[in-house]
C-alpha cells in the first residue's frame, strides 16, 4: 500500500513532456466527446428524422474508417503523428459543426463522413505517437493510462453533460428536451473540442530513430506492409473479438432489462460502475504485465478468465451474480487492450506503424459492421443464449491465436530501424 501511495503522485514524471501533453489532450477529448455521444442521437430524432436516417448517419461515420483507414494510416506515417492528430481533430470539429447546423439530409451525411475521417485519423495516430514518446520502461504505463483516462473521462463527462440541456434551456428559453437545446449542447461540445488542439500544438514531436541517426526514412510499399505475416497475425484476433463484441455488447442494456426487469436508474448505475472499474483496471495493467512477466501472458490470461464471467452474465439466474460478472468481465477484457496495442506497435517498423494500426482498426470496424445485423436476427429467433455462447467462443479462439502467434516473442527486440538499416547497407 505504501509503495502504491508513493508511486501515484510521481508516475507522470516518468513521461516526457510530449507524452504528458498528449495525455492532457486525450483527457480533454474524452470528457468533451462523451457529451456528443450522449446527446447526438436525441438531437437527430428530435429534429424529426427517422431512426433509419440516424442509422445512416452513424454508418457514415464508421464507413470513413472502413473506406479510408489504410490511406489515413499512410498519411499519418508520412506527415507525422502530431500533424495527423491536429488535422484529424480539426476535421472532426468541422464535420461536427456542420452535422448539427446543416438543413439537408445529404449535408448531414457528408458531414458525418468528414467527422468520421477526422476521428479515424486522430485515433489511429495515438498508438504510433505513444511508441515514439515512450521507452521500454514506461511504454505499457503510457498505453494503459491513455486507455484508462479516456474511459474515466467519459464517465465524468457523462455526469456533467447530463445537466447541460437544462442549462441551455434556461438560458435561451428552449424546452430541456427540444432539438434546440440538444443543438446548443452539441455546438458547445464541438467548440470545446478545439481546446484539445492547444496541448497538441504545444507538443514538440521527437525525431524518428532514423532521423536521429541520419538515415533515410524509406517508405515500404503498402502491399508489403499489409501482407507481412506479423501484420495478419496482429489483425486476425482483432477481427474475431470485434465480431464477437459487436454481436452482444451493444445489446447488454436490452439483455439486463429483458431478463431481470431492472429500472433505468439501476441500469445507469451498472454501466457507470463499468466505466469506473474499466478505467481503474486498465491503469493497473502494467502491474499485471510485471506480475505475469510479459504482455502476451497478461493479455491471454485476462481474456481467458473473462470468458467465465461472460457466461456467468448470460446464464446466471440472479441479477446480483450477473451484475458482478458483467463488471469483472468488462474490466478484465479491457485490461488487455492497452497491453496488446503496445505489443502490436513493438512488432512493427516505426515508419509503418500508422498503416498497421489502421488495418487493426478496420478489422475491428468490420466486425462491428456485420455483427449487430446478425445479432438482431438471432435475438428475434433464439434470444440471447446463442449470442453469449458464440461471443465466448470467438473470444476464446482469438485468445488461443494470440498465444499461438506471439507467446514466443513476448519480449520483442526493438525492430523499428531494421528495414531502414538493411536498405542502407544494400545500397
Amino acid at each position: 500500500m505504501m509503495q502504491l501511495k508513493n508511486r501515484v503522485p510521481n508516475f507522470l514524471t516518468e513521461f516526457s513532456r510530449p507524452a504528458r501533453l498528449f495525455l492532457l489532450a486525450t483527457l480533454l477529448d474524452g470528457v468533451i466527446y462523451s457529451t456528443w455521444l450522449l446527446f447526438f442521437n436525441f438531437y437527430i430524432l428530435e429534429r424529426g428524422f427517422s431512426r433509419e436516417f440516424l442509422g445512416l448517419v452513424t454508418s457514415a461515420t464508421s464507413a470513413a474508417a472502413l473506406l479510408l483507414g489504410i490511406p489515413l494510416g499512410m498519411l499519418s506515417d508520412r506527415i507525422g503523428r502530431k500533424r495527423a492528430m491536429i488535422l484529424g481533430m480539426s476535421l472532426y470539429v468541422l464535420g461536427a459543426v456542420v452535422e448539427v447546423t446543416a438543413p439537408a439530409r445529404g449535408l448531414i451525411l457528408g458531414a458525418a463522413f468528414v467527422s468520421g475521417v477526422g476521428q479515424s485519423l486522430f485515433f489511429l495516430s495515438h498508438a504510433p505517437f505513444m511508441m515514439k514518446v515512450s521507452n521500454a520502461q514506461n511504454r505499457t504505463l503510457l498505453f494503459s493510462l491513455n486507455f484508462g483516462l479516456i474511459t474515466l473521462a467519459g464517465a465524468v463527462g457523462n455526469i456533467f453533460a447530463g445537466q447541460l440541456p437544462a442549462v441551455f434551456a434556461n438560458l435561451f428559453g428552449f424546452g430541456a428536451d427540444s432539438a434546440q437545446a440538444y443543438q446548443a449542447v452539441l455546438l458547445a461540445s464541438a467548440a470545446a473540442s478545439t481546446l484539445t488542439l492547444i496541448p497538441l500544438a504545444l507538443i514538440k514531436e521527437p525525431q524518428s530513430t532514423a532521423e536521429r541517426l541520419g538515415l533515410p526514412t524509406l517508405r515500404t510499399p503498402i502491399w508489403h506492409v499489409l501482407s507481412r505475416p506479423v501484420t495478419l497475425k496482429l489483425t486476425l484476433p482483432n477481427l474475431l473479438i470485434g465480431f464477437g463484441a459487436a454481436s452482444l455488447i451493444p445489446y447488454m442494456n436490452v439483455f439486463f432489462n429483458e431478463k431481470y426487469a431492472i429500472s433505468d436508474q439501476t441500469l445507469g448505475i451498472l454501466f457507470s460502475l463499468l466505466s469506473l472499474t474499466t478505467g481503474i483496471g486498465s491503469i493497473f495493467s502494467p502491474r499485471l504485465e510485471k506480475l505475469l512477466r510479459g504482455k502476451i501472458t497478461a493479455v491471454t490470461a485476462t481474456q481467458a478468465v473473462s470468458q467465465i464471467f461472460l457466461l456467468l452474465v448470460g446464464f446466471s439466474p440472479r441479477y446480483s451474480l450477473a451484475a458482478v460478472g458483467f463488471l469483472v468481465r468488462g474490466t478484465l477484457m479491457n485490461m488487455a487492450v492497452p497491453l496488446f496495442d503496445a505489443f502490436s506497435m513493438e512488432q512493427v517498423p516505426e515508419q509503418d506503424q500508422g498503416a498497421v494500426n489502421s488495418l487493426r482498426t478496420i478489422t475491428w470496424q468490420l466486425g462491428w459492421t456485420i455483427g449487430p445485423f446478425l445479432s438482431g436476427i438471432v435475438q428475434v429467433r433464439y434470444g440471447f443464449a446463442p449470442l453469449f455462447i458464440s461471443t465466448a467462443a470467438l473470444y476464446t479462439l482469438a485468445t488461443l491465436l494470440t498465444w499461438i502467434f506471439f507467446h514466443k516473442s513476448d519480449r520483442p527486440a526493438p525492430i523499428s530501424l531494421v528495414p531502414a538499416v538493411e536498405a542502407v547497407r544494400a545500397e
